[in-house]
């Protein structure tokens, strides 16, 4: 069904690295079409015969973007369409508006078929922004709840054929660098227009700039699955963070990353920070006995591990919880929080032109959030969904 015409008022707007108290934003047909500030609203409402939203004096964001996540709610993306709904569900009800769906590590028939299913949802949900590969092109000394025997070196059959199945629906991929042909697959994807991934390696700083020179933009999961920040080999991160244009992902859910660590990284590299969860299938459900890919995972007290080895094996955390984190525990403010959720991960991906913002043209994507930064509303291509 078409959205309507809607108009959210008397509401903290946080859009833009910036606070701007007692606005308003209107929403129609799924975008943005005009904001303000104080009373103005009145006389719009009534011009436009609009659904009034009284934000409650509580603050408005635009609508939290994923660019890796696994699943939640007891379901995983890498299992089916309806897997995918049950996954988003629970991630939309805590403000997470648009979603990169991350396939782990899997035999290419299977990752074939799961991009093929993902490019059919993205075409009919435009919420749902594509797929990330997160392997096969990974390194076995830093998998991680990766399976090893799936592992593999690229190679241009292998790169062409995930491009194909795809159909354009690639947003990001993340590879090993040093692996034989890793530097020419990162030219080739970047060259299809996908968001290239520096992770799960062992590459040192020399190859992580080689890589990043060469178009790569991102660095998976920061500090996690890759050399250590070292005062005299600064490693991936260090590179990351000497290369402007390359944006690291954090997992903030106090398992992942020290807390001093995150602070750091906000510090070091400024507007380049995009909050992830990272989640596999326990997001939003109980402690239990869960699978990512291939592997058995253990979730206990909210934290996910393999049942064999114990690696850390993706988060069961949501985007308004890193959120809160970040700006309760951790003193980031909230403008710099807010913008690591929203125009960060869209930049990452390529959509900061229309997603990450509350300016008019852009989606009509938005979470409303109390004093507590816990949500309350939030709307998805201009349709309410919590």
């Amino acid at each position: 069904m078409k959205p309507g015409r809607s108009v959210i008022h008397s509401a903290s707007v946080v859009s833009g690295g910036t606070v701007m108290d007692d606005s308003w934003v209107e929403f129609d047909d799924g975008r943005i079409t005009a904001t303000g500030s104080g009373g103005s609203w009145r006389a719009l409402a009534r011009l436009n015969t609009a659904e009034v939203i009284d934000g409650g004096k509580g603050w408005l964001t635009p609508g939290f973007i994923d660019i890796h996540c696994h699943g939640g709610g007891g379901a995983s993306f890498d299992d089916g369409p309806d897997s995918v709904a049950a996954a988003l569900s629970i991630h939309r009800h805590h403000g997470t508006t648009r979603s990169v769906l991350s396939l782990v590590t899997a035999d290419l028939a299977q990752l074939t078929q799961r991009l093929d299913f993902i490019a059919d949802l993205a075409v009919r949900d435009e919420t749902i922004l594509g797929s990330h590969l997160e392997g096969p092109f990974l390194d076995q000394r830093h998998k991680g709840a990766h399976d090893s025997s799936l592992l593999r070196n690229p190679d241009c059959a292998a790169t062409e054929t995930l491009l194909e199945a795809s159909r354009g629906t690639i947003r990001q991929i993340t590879l090993a660098p040093e692996l034989p042909n890793g530097i020419r697959t990162v030219s080739s994807f970047v060259e299809a227009g996908i968001a290239v991934a520096v992770g799960h390696t062992d590459a040192n700083y020399a190859k992580a700039r080689e890589a990043f020179d060469a178009g790569a933009s991102i660095l998976t999961h920061a500090f996690n699955a890759m050399k250590g920040l070292h005062h005299r080999e600064p490693g991936p991160v260090g590179a990351a963070i000497a290369t402007p244009h390359v944006i690291l992902e954090i997992v903030n859910d106090g398992v992942h990353l020290h807390s001093d660590v995150v602070r750091i990284a906000f510090d070091a590299a400024p507007d380049r920070i995009a909050l992830i969860t990272d989640a596999m299938a326990a997001a939003g459900n109980d402690d239990g006995e869960y699978r990512l890919g291939s592997l058995a995972v253990t979730v206990t007290r909210g934290v996910a591990r393999l049942t064999n080895g114990g690696a850390i094996a993706g988060s069961t955390l949501t985007l308004d919880a890193s959120l809160r984190r970040a700006v309760q525990q951790l003193g980031i403010t909230l403008p710099a929080a807010v913008q690591a959720l929203t125009e960060t991960p869209a930049r990452a991906i390529g959509r900061s032109s229309d997603l990450g913002r509350l300016d008019p043209g852009f989606a009509a994507d938005a979470v409303l959030l109390d004093a507590g930064l816990e949500v309350k509303k939030v709307w998805a291509a201009g349709h309410r969904v919590r």
